[in-house]
């Protein structure tokens, strides 16, 4: 078995570890968080954060050659858990039904601004099929 590994942060302070790894059609994708190009915080209400960390998790997949199909199960922190309508509304936009991943949602105390972060895992068989 290989472990292929995608993308490091270059923020310091946020090494080290990958923002995907993967091995064997299964993906792990790091906690994403509303951070812009430059690596800074997104600050603004839930839905922009929102969509903001769900738009960088689907950017680490597509960069390992997955897509919010292929998601078999998602993570959700968020700091104020009545913040949990307003993510909703914009996790809808992104996963559909019919490709809707088994989810946790949970309250986490955040860093500095976030109000959310989004993990999850992936898995795409050998032969390019969605599992």
């Amino acid at each position: 078995m290989t472990i292929q590994r995608y993308g490091t942060p270059t923020k310091p302070g946020a090494l080290p570890f990958s923002k995907a790894a993967g091995a064997d059609g299964w993906l792990f994708v790091s906690g994403q968080v509303p951070r812009d190009a430059d690596g800074e915080i997104v600050t603004g209400s839930i839905t922009v954060q929102a969509t903001v960390a769900l738009t960088n998790l689907k950017n680490v997949l597509a960069s390992a050659g997955y897509g919010l199909e292929d998601v078999v199960r998602v993570n959700v922190f968020l700091d104020d858990p009545r913040d949990f309508a307003g993510f909703n509304k914009v996790y809808a936009r992104f996963f559909s039904a019919d490709h809707a991943p088994a989810r946790v949602c949970v309250q986490a105390a955040m860093m500095s601004d976030l109000r959310v972060e989004v993990d999850c895992i992936a898995y795409k068989s050998r032969d390019g099929e969605a599992g």
